[in-house]
């Protein structure tokens, strides 16, 4: 008889250790001597050293990759929406005047830096007016497709909840979703990113801002977002987590976010950061948005040093360079020393 039957005979249920449970082994003494459960922790959430992204490979804890901000909207908080009526010239097509300022400005981006831009036809600012899925694609689908075409090898996102939108931004060149309902129910955008084989941002984002812990709160429903990911087919290299600075959340969350961002590393994926000229920063030094840039600066100090892997702005040249700053310091290997420059 076996030690499996033996157990059964006597109301003992001793599981093999492919059913998750090794077995005790009371003969061999020791720590064997009692059963324990296998550790399957590393099977849904290993974290993966690099994605693909468009024509790009970003390779994670390499440095903090920077992505540029282009609104086509008429709301931004920021106030740098494409469509704000004194932000495109008079033309006869002001659809295409809005194109070419676009492409100008993802121009720019590059030229400082920038290694992905996130497109977006919608403000996501507090009490935002929504749009409809055809005004908003009629807003991105263009930029997108003339960014794309003349910068064909800078990966673009679409910031989008809508799945027809992200479909055609996808159609018209972008290679990255950005959910800003990340870790809601609805897992249409979840789907489309499997389907169509690219990677998402999962951002954290709640209705109102209520919390009792709010770092532990984002971890975990972010986690229980990439599960869904993962059991909806989108790659475990293809997973990019945010945790939806400014969303749902008030300034004091905020900041405690700032103050625990190292231990968003527990959800082993490729963390995003946005916190560039939002409200938070501006009412902790009382500084409308077009002066936050400092405050924008520091933040992305402190994502690089706790391991923050994109930084999400409007100022690309100043953020690349507080970031490349950031990362001579803390991921450059212990024996590169920099060589020549200033003293």
């Amino acid at each position: 008889m076996s030690r499996s039957e033996a157990g059964a005979a006597d109301g003992r249920r001793e599981l093999p250790a492919e059913d998750g449970v090794i077995e005790a082994r009371p003969d061999a003494g020791g720590g064997a001597a009692t059963p324990s459960f296998v550790d399957r922790s590393g099977e849904s959430i290993e974290r993966s050293a690099e994605t693909r992204i468009g024509s790009r490979t970003f390779t994670w804890g390499a440095r903090t990759y920077v992505m540029g901000i282009v609104n086509v909207t008429p709301d931004s908080f920021s106030g740098d929406g494409l469509l704000a009526p004194d932000a495109s010239p008079a033309a006869a097509d002001p659809r295409a005047a809005v194109t070419e300022r676009a492409v100008g400005q993802a121009r720019r981006m590059a030229a400082e830096g920038a290694d992905l831009l996130d497109v977006g036809g919608e403000s996501t600012r507090p009490g935002h007016e929504q749009v409809d899925a055809a005004v908003e694609a009629a807003r991105v689908v263009p930029v997108v497709a003339a960014i794309h075409a003349a910068l064909p090898d800078l990966p673009i996102g679409v910031d989008t909840t809508k799945p027809a939108v992200a479909a055609a931004a996808l159609d018209a060149g972008a290679a990255l979703l950005n959910d800003v309902w990340g870790v809601a129910p609805d897992d249409a955008l979840i789907r489309l990113a499997a389907d169509r084989r690219v990677p998402i941002v999962l951002m954290h984002n709640r209705a109102e801002a209520r919390y009792r812990n709010v770092v532990v709160e984002v971890i975990a429903e972010l986690e229980a977002a990439v599960e869904r990911a993962l059991a909806a087919g989108v790659g475990a290299d293809a997973i990019i987590v945010d945790p939806g600075f400014g969303f749902g959340k008030a300034p004091a969350h905020n900041l405690a976010l700032l103050a625990g961002l190292s231990h968003l590393r527990l959800l082993r994926r490729p963390i995003l950061l946005g916190t560039s000229r939002k409200s938070t920063l501006g009412k902790v030094l009382d500084l409308p948005p077009d002066e936050r840039i400092e405050a924008t600066i520091a933040t992305t100090v402190l994502a690089a040093a706790a391991g923050i892997d994109i930084v999400r702005v409007h100022d690309v040249q100043a953020n690349v360079r507080a970031a490349r700053m950031a990362d001579a310091v803390v991921r450059r290997p212990p024996e590169d020393v920099p060589a020549g420059g200033g003293a």
